[in-house]
């Protein structure tokens, strides 16, 4: 797969950038900012994404039985706690509004583990890492590129 263009203006990417540090650090758990980072972009298949929050988690002190399951978190329930799960289900929600709206009972369920600020910013690192799968799939960014 050849990138389609590498170009990204550097106001756009400075200010995703800092939407995305302001999102992470409003959370204050980098592990599960990355769990949620990796969902979504296993859910929208950007390769670029994964290969960069894979090597983040690991970093964070995500266990590598964690990334190797996340993808069925569901059924690995042993795994994740229950604000990870809440996370998780909320990550996927977001991520994909083709079935409707976020349903109720999945922001209540996040809403119980998350203050009213950190489930804010919850919501937004999320809307970013959407954005940014979507920046890197269409213009087709391998993953470890430098160039984006």
């Amino acid at each position: 797969m050849t990138a389609r263009t590498t170009y990204l203006d550097a106001g756009l990417r400075e200010a995703m950038r800092a939407l995305s540090a302001a999102a992470k650090q409003g959370l204050g758990d980098p592990a599960l900012a990355e769990l949620v980072q990796i969902r979504a972009s296993q859910i929208n298949h950007c390769a670029f994404c994964l290969d960069m929050h894979l090597a983040l988690a690991r970093k964070h002190g995500v266990s590598e039985r964690q990334l190797d399951l996340l993808a069925a978190w569901e059924e690995a329930e042993e795994l994740f706690d229950e604000r990870e799960r809440a996370a998780l289900a909320l990550t996927e929600a977001v991520t994909v509004l083709t079935d409707g709206f976020v349903p109720d009972e999945v922001y209540e369920r996040a809403a119980r583990h998350f203050e009213v600020t950190e489930l804010a910013h919850l919501i937004a690192l999320i809307t970013v890492i959407n954005s940014w799968n979507r920046l890197m799939v269409s213009r087709r960014i391998p993953p470890g590129s430098v160039e984006w």
